[in-house]
């Protein structure tokens, strides 16, 4: 079923839809045709001002930052309900705007749902601490912080959002978003079910624009205090630098190169189908994606011709076909930076064992066959690189030292797999892993409760759970004298 798309995304700025101030539009392409699906308002400094001014007035006059978690969490609940009514269209949207197949979108949606549910939750039971001394009270409370500017990426947008989006409102601060260019149709669907849910005014404030000027404007104003970013480890480094001047608190999730490591006591058929999926779902853009997979050498010959084999078997296709594998990648621009990486392997010395190419039955649209490069060394670009895309780096290793060291040779620390059925391995080599995430015997299963973020490279700050209030609130501590404190005396 097809869904209708505006001809024109505006903003939405204190409880009202806007155009720019400069009336300027730019173009959203469908990934799988290149055809222009709608235009969307291109934001600047003008309304991001706008939009941090509707939010600061919404934090200093209005109930949404003055009242518990109580009274935010049915509208984060009403927002959940609004998000599965709405679910079959917020997935052909998703599709129709990311090219990731429908059948995968559907499950995205559906945890975007589920993460304003868990978070409503969470803004009942947010809580502080006391501690009780003799002749004093003191006690430790949680308070938003002011406004917040959410930068969010274009692989899964509106899951991604989500996860900013809730904790953000469930801990009491306004917010502006700015959604990625590459993929806005969700994030403006999400601010009309928003809108719906009656947010009190200037809680919630959407620009759209391209990073270089409403991102990088709503990074410098001052008026921002929080920025939670998830994208690019080169534009995350500019944010903070950008940002510093107002000393903002930042949350940064950046790049990946996560390795699965698989040893030979593994169960290597699960290992194998976890890898397959962990690489090649959501089109290989996955930031926690499993694109370094590293193989003991005494199975890598069971194991690497079979992968060899079933990636070939991955259906690349029309993202809205339901047998659909894989679809196309964002953009023309990112085909052309992720074909870079497939024509530089074999420069490098390593081999396209099977992909690389478009697919001959699809000339048209950013379609690119599932890749798999082997006799990849440590020192090889297509190694170290975050390539972000369906492409397979295959490594091989002697013993668990040498599996350990090429895991952490990269300056990425997000994710990591580890396969094994020895269970004291399985604990020794999570703990050696420089990432801020590791799975044991299992593909990427997220648990909301658990702290999510990366190390080195990959990021700073925590968010998920508790974490997730650690930054979108500030601690205050209170203390109360019970009784006459002893108080020195000076200048008798």
């Amino acid at each position: 079923m097809n869904h209708v798309v505006s001809p024109l995304l505006q903003h939405f700025i204190g409880g009202t839809w806007q155009d720019s101030v400069s009336g300027d539009t730019f173009a959203d392409v469908n990934p799988a045709t290149g055809a222009v699906i709608t235009h969307v308002a291109a934001g600047d400094a003008r309304d991001v001002a706008r939009a941090v001014a509707a939010a600061a007035e919404a934090f200093h006059e209005g109930p949404w930052a003055r009242r518990g978690g109580a009274y935010r969490a049915p509208f984060l609940e009403r927002i959940a309900q609004l998000m599965r009514a709405h679910a079959e269209e917020l997935s052909w949207l998703e599709t129709l705007d990311t090219g990731i197949p429908i059948r995968q979108t559907r499950g995205q949606i559906a945890r975007a749902a589920e993460n304003f549910r868990f978070f409503a939750a969470r803004a009942r039971e947010m809580t502080g601490a006391t501690y009780p001394v003799p002749g004093f009270l003191n006690y430790s409370l949680r308070q938003p912080v002011g406004v917040a500017g959410l930068i969010t990426p274009w692989n899964t947008p509106l899951m991604l959002e989500s996860w900013k989006l809730a904790p953000c409102l469930a801990a009491g601060d306004p917010l502006v978003l700015k959604p990625a260019e590459w993929s806005p149709l969700t994030a403006d669907r999400l601010a009309h079910l928003i809108a719906e849910a009656e947010l009190p005014v200037g809680v919630f404030n959407l620009v759209h624009g391209y990073g270089e000027t409403a991102g990088a404007s709503l990074v410098a104003h001052p008026g921002v205090r929080l920025i939670s970013f998830t994208g690019e480890t080169s534009t995350g480094r500019t944010i903070m630098q950008n940002g510093a001047n107002t000393l903002k608190r930042f949350s940064m999730e950046l790049g990946g190169k996560s390795p699965v490591l698989v040893f030979d006591d593994a169960d290597l058929e699960r290992a194998l189908d976890a890898a397959l999926f962990g690489m090649f779902t959501l089109n290989g853009e996955r930031c926690t994606a499993g694109s370094r997979l590293l193989v003991q050498d005494t199975v890598a010959d069971r194991l690497v011709p079979e992968l060899v084999r079933r990636v070939g078997r991955i259906r690349v296709g029309d993202p809205f076909d339901e047998t659909t594998d894989l679809g196309p990648l964002i953009h023309p621009e990112h085909w052309e930076r992720v074909m870079s990486y497939v024509a530089l392997a074999p420069q490098e010395g390593a081999r396209v064992a099977v992909g690389g190419r478009r697919p001959p039955h699809l000339p048209a649209g950013s379609y690119l066959e599932a890749t798999v490069l082997t006799g990849v060394t440590p020192g090889m670009r297509v190694a170290r690189e975050e390539i972000f895309g369906p492409v397979l780096a295959v490594m091989t290793f002697t013993d668990e030292a040498e599996a350990v060291a090429l895991a952490n040779e990269v300056d990425y620390g997000l994710a990591a797999y580890v396969w094994t059925s020895d269970v004291t391995r399985a604990h020794r080599v999570a703990e050696a892993l420089e990432a801020g995430m590791v799975w044991v015997n299992s593909p990427n299963v997220r648990d909301l409760r658990t702290p999510f973020g990366g190390s080195k490279m990959s990021g700073m700050g925590r968010e998920g759970g508790e974490w997730s209030f650690d930054f979108y609130t500030e601690w205050k501590s209170v203390q109360v004298a019970l009784n006459p404190a002893d108080i020195p005396r000076l200048g008798l």
